[in-house]
């Protein structure tokens, strides 16, 4: 039975379908136990395909504002920080 550490060494071939059939076997009963590896090949797989289709998706816009308001925020306060330590 193969560990989280190798999964994760042929998580890229799994994707791509470039491995033996055993080794997929593997891997795939390791998903059915394994939670964690799991959602990251999940993620992984998701992630690729979005990029893959290169679409731009929108924000809902209380997000983007909220979003918007933590980046000016976090400016705002990181210009403050550097003002206070050059004086």
């Amino acid at each position: 039975m193969i560990k989280c550490k190798e999964f994760l060494k042929e998580l890229t071939d799994y994707l791509d379908g470039t491995i033996s059939v055993s080794v997929r076997e593997e891997l795939e009963e390791h998903l059915h136990w394994c939670h964690e590896c799991h959602v990251v090949m999940n993620t992984t797989k998701k992630t690729i395909e979005i990029y893959r289709d290169n679409q731009i998706f929108e924000l809902p816009e209380p997000l983007r504002n909220k979003l918007h308001d933590a980046i000016i925020s976090k400016c705002k306060h990181s210009k403050s920080g550097k003002t206070r330590s050059s004086s």
